[in-house]
């Protein structure tokens, strides 16, 4: 994605001001008094991730929750949002604070904004009003006791962090692909994690053309590949490419073997959509391609033309679309300590709807007991892999699970 005109950062500054996590997570974790300032910026940095103001900010309000790190009395939170947030909304927040007189947690909350309801993202906002991060700067007391949480990390987050003059508690952005739709499957590959049939790093139409192919030739009898770009989120980026009725790859026969040789002329389709016998592999080919421009996307007004382009700009991954009769798709919620321990936080089911029921609509605490602890053995080992890497902060892993002779499998 685009950066824009952001200052070049220093790695070696930023790698200093890291290191002021670990004193400050030792205190937290203790749940002392000492004071702290938590300065949250929800900054959506997604391309096209976002469509109107009105999204962008109950994007930036679901950090909401992190008002309840107020009820440690010496704290001091600081929520930077695009626009100012309803008052209402606040004041339903501070009622749940136990123990807590809200009035007093008032005291030490502080909302400032820029008054900017673009779509774009809230720390790009920041970064281009030197005065508004100087008056931030004016309300951390410490800044050897304060830290900045973002929704998600690039490098507008790290430069804000940088101006600031505090620490973040979020991966370093030189960790981006590991964050990818790419990077996640071949981190699933390495740590042995159950992951569908499909190829990473796609960046072409050509790239796709291959991987599929070469998918049908494994298990002719997959019906549907999802396409998603590495950068999606919440299902936005996913497009369904629908192989039913198409003859088998040539060559190769219903289990995936090798057949006879192709003769020059072999049988199509049946008119019931059935396939034949295999055909030519450019004829193949033509008609693979067609499956392609006729794929069902997720997200609205997107054209084939458009999906493409953002393909070959940020790649992809393509994968069997896994269904079943009883289908679910659970979530595994994780956190990196910058003491380098890996936590468990939490699991929800997530409810999907949309056109083709891969957009995010909400989810269910916790996940289902019949599959949870399968599914967070293996988020464990994505979570171990990640903090050898030297990331920190939070993050999710998304699952599939269906049911088989009465027993999920993820």
């Amino acid at each position: 994605m685009s950066e824009g005109k952001i200052v070049p950062d220093s790695q070696t500054e930023f790698d200093q001001l890291q290191k002021k996590l670990v004193p400050l997570w030792k205190s937290i974790e203790h749940f002392n008094q000492d004071p702290q300032t938590v300065v949250v910026v929800p900054s959506m940095s997604i391309d096209d991730a976002i469509s109107s103001g009105a999204v962008m900010q109950a994007y930036e309000e679901r950090f909401l929750f992190l008002l309840l790190l107020l009820r440690q009395p010496r704290a001091r939170l600081i929520y930077v949002t695009s626009q100012t947030i309803l008052p209402n909304i606040i004041d339903y927040y501070l009622d749940l604070l136990p123990g807590v007189i809200s009035s007093h947690a008032r005291q030490r909350l502080f909302l400032p904004s820029p008054m900017d309801g673009s779509v774009r993202p809230l720390s790009d906002k920041l970064l281009a009003r030197p005065r508004l991060i100087e008056r931030i700067r004016s309300l951390i007391m410490d800044p050897d006791r304060a830290h900045l949480v973002p929704f998600n990390t690039t490098r507008r987050e790290k430069e804000l962090a940088l101006r600031l003059g505090i620490p973040m508690y979020g991966a370093d952005p030189k960790f981006f692909p590991l964050g990818t739709k790419s990077g996640c499957r071949k981190i699933f590959m390495e740590e042995n994690v159950p992951h569908p049939l499909g190829h990473e790093d796609i960046g072409s139409e050509e790239d796709l053309l291959d991987a599929i192919t070469q998918m049908r030739t494994r298990k002719p009898s997959i019906e549907q590949v999802m396409v998603k770009l590495n950068e999606g989120v919440s299902g936005e980026g996913n497009a369904i490419v629908d192989l039913r009725g198409l003859p088998p790859v040539a060559g190769i026969d219903d289990a995936g073997l090798p057949g006879s040789p192709i003769p020059a002329t072999t049988e199509k389709a049946d008119d019931a959509g059935r396939p034949g016998s295999p055909i030519p592999a450019t004829t193949e080919k033509v008609m693979l391609k067609e499956r392609l421009r006729a794929m069902q996307f997720e997200s609205e007004g997107v054209t084939y033309e458009s999906y493409m382009k953002k393909l070959q700009e940020r790649r992809a991954v393509v994968e069997e679309r896994i269904v079943g009769e009883e289908f679910r798709s659970p979530s595994v919620q994780l956190r990196v300590t910058p003491l380098g321990r890996v936590e468990l936080l939490s699991t929800h089911d997530q409810l999907l709807g949309g056109p083709s029921g891969q957009s995010y609509l909400g989810c269910v605490f916790p996940a289902d007991t019949g599959y949870a602890a399968l599914i967070t053995r293996e988020a464990a080992k994505i979570g171990g892999r990640l903090a050898k890497e030297g990331v920190m902060g939070r993050f999710a892993l998304d699952f599939v699970v269906v049911r088989s002779n009465g027993k999920w499998e993820p």
